[in-house]
């Protein structure tokens, strides 16, 4: 598999994981018309679920460490970075229009609709889906970035990281002044609009390599400060949030603790003195490399475990590793077998 960092394979693989286990919670907490499910499992998910919203972070400042600066040219860059991503995508936008006309009794007239509609959003309502929409942006944005990145200082690269680090409080901003920084119904690009959202994963990562982590130290400090502040917000909204957002408002993937706990668990985990050789090893390094191609499937495996093992488990601390830990292990297996075919990289990543 060529030379790999097995550091971000083991952080690849942790954010694979995460994935799954939000979605297996939502079961739990989203009611019917996107209700807030009110009560103990809520709570419990607060405690249990706040760490997996680092996942997509964690992809993101993986995809920076990895890819910038960009060392070829653009074409050749985009060309390598869509081919991976777009077939699959594309393909599995495909199956699951077809498996919802076999398991939401949809007609074959509209998943015919949800195929047409793949360039304007998912193409079908798989919600995960989203997370190739912004991937693709942030690959364009990789060319634009690459020069700077080869020039810029030490100081240059703080001060971008300072002014994103700015706007990941914007969502609490809001709760006392909904509109700042001249946002108002004609202007929705404020001041700090062009240093926020995913961009600075994505140079927090490239940062990372250049400059390195924080002490082991620093690194659980911002844990347990990221990690609180986002359970704690979570668990003290379930009475009084009327809409799935407004509970959801410390798991927004880029507010300032979330950042901070995707910050210090990639830089504990770089930390720690990983041995890739042995078997464990080779499988880390596998499953990672079909993480592509289980994210864009475990929702239909999610799907069979939750109706399969809920049943059975009331108690969220329970149910939902469980149905995480078998969508997990099925998937992988699944796509394992199915990269044995021929031409499988370009459905699977």
């Amino acid at each position: 598999m060529g030379n790999r960092n097995f550091t971000l394979d083991i952080l690849r693989v942790f954010a694979c994981y995460l994935v799954i286990h939000q979605h297996a919670s939502e079961f739990f907490y989203i009611g019917e018309n996107a209700a807030v499910v009110t009560g103990d499992n809520t709570f419990r998910i607060g405690i249990m679920t706040s760490l997996a919203r680092i996942s997509v972070p964690l992809f993101v400042m993986i995809s920076g460490y990895l890819l910038l600066p960009k060392k070829t040219t653009t074409e050749e860059f985009l060309k390598k970075r869509f081919t991976r991503i777009l077939y699959p995508f594309i393909v599995w936008c495909i199956l699951y229009a077809v498996y919802y006309v076999f398991t939401k009794d949809e007609t074959w007239t509209q998943a015919l609709i949800h195929i047409i509609n793949i360039p304007v959003n998912f193409g079908v309502e798989v919600g995960h889906l989203w997370y190739i929409y912004m991937l693709i942006g942030l690959y364009l944005l990789v060319p634009i970035l690459s020069p700077w990145l080869n020039s810029c200082t030490k100081k240059e690269l703080q001060g971008y990281l300072l002014l994103w680090g700015a706007t990941t409080f914007v969502p609490y901003i809001h709760l006392i002044f909904p509109q700042i920084l001249g946002e108002c119904f004609w202007n929705p690009t404020p001041a700090l609009y062009y240093f926020s959202g995913f961009a600075g994963y994505l140079i927090l990562g490239y940062y990372i390599k250049r400059f390195g982590v924080p002490s082991v130290i620093n690194s659980l400090i911002l844990i347990i400060a990221g990690y609180a502040a986002t359970a704690f917000i979570f668990c003290s909204r379930i009475n009084t949030a009327l809409t799935i957002p407004e509970l959801e408002l410390s798991w927004g993937f880029c507010t300032i603790n979330v950042a901070l706990l995707t910050w210090g668990i990639f830089s504990l985990l770089t930390h720690i003195k990983w041995n890739g050789n042995g078997k464990t090893g080779k499988l880390i390094t596998d499953i990672s490399a079909k993480s592509y191609g289980m994210y864009l499937a475990h929702i239909m495996f999610l799907n069979l475990f939750f109706k399969v093992i809920s049943p059975y488990f009331e108690n969220v601390y329970i149910s939902v590793p469980l149905i995480s830990v078998c969508t997990f292990v099925s998937v992988y297996l699944t796509i394992k077998l199915l990269s044995y075919l021929p031409k499988s990289k370009y459905w699977l990543g």
